[in-house]
This record gives C-alpha cells, sequence and structure tokens, in this order.
C-alpha cells in the first residue's frame, strides 16, 4: 500500500509552486507515472486487450494495469470498446487522436535521449 504523501512538506510545496510557475511540469509529472507511456505506446501498436498488455508486461501488477489504464482513459489518451461476442466480455484499447499526439513527442524525447544520452561521466554524439 502506497504511503500518503504529506500535504504540508517542503516536497509538496514545491510541488505546488512548480505547478503554477509551469503547466510543463504538471504534463511531465502526470505522463512520468511507471508504466503509463510504455503502455500507451504498445495500445499504440496493437498491442490493445489487458491479457495481451499482461503477457508484454509479466513484472506490471493487475491493479497497476488497470490503474494506468484507467487514468489513460480519463484523459481521454485512449478509448474502451467491447469486443462483441466475447464470453467473458472483453475489452480492446485504441489509442485516440490526442494520444497519438503526445506518442510524437514522446518518441521526439526517446531520439534525443539517444543522441545525448550520458556514457560515464562525459556526454556523447551520435556520429554522422
Amino acid at each position: 500500500m502506497a504511503t500518503p504523501r504529506k500535504e504540508l512538506s517542503t516536497n509538496s510545496e514545491n510541488r505546488q509552486t512548480l505547478a503554477a510557475a509551469c503547466d510543463v511540469n504538471d504534463v511531465l509529472a502526470g505522463i512520468s507515472l511507471r508504466w503509463k507511456m510504455q503502455l500507451l505506446y504498445c495500445i499504440n501498436e496493437g498491442v490493445a486487450q489487458f491479457t495481451t498488455l499482461k503477457k508484454t508486461f509479466p513484472t506490471l501488477s493487475d491493479q497497476i494495469l488497470g490503474k494506468r489504464l484507467k487514468e489513460l482513459r480519463a484523459e481521454s489518451l485512449i478509448t474502451a470498446s467491447d469486443i462483441p461476442e466475447t464470453t467473458p466480455p472483453q475489452i480492446r484499447y485504441a489509442t485516440t487522436e490526442k494520444g497519438r499526439e503526445l506518442l510524437a513527442i514522446i518518441l521526439d524525447l526517446h531520439h534525443w535521449g539517444l543522441k545525448w544520452k550520458t556514457v560515464g561521466n562525459s556526454y556523447c554524439t551520435v556520429n554522422g
């Protein structure tokens, strides 16, 4: 069980100050939750059901998988639709336009990270 965050701590005050100063901090906090972008990416690539996502990430608990899918739906990054004539009822997830736009940004960040990642204590660039 997760420990509740202290609302009167310095960290809490810092988060509030950063959120008020720049919307980017709120966006980064939301998308940086563990598994969230990996799930969005997989759904976009066609891994679209709870059981297949679970097989893709076997160490991901059912509880967290369900929670992240619920968050992605609440943020309108994915949709869920019933698969007709399945017993038990099954759901298929799909990315929305908003989700695909976010993935494009995330992939740009990924490429930027590959280009500028640190090796030891010095920065290296991609040759060519």
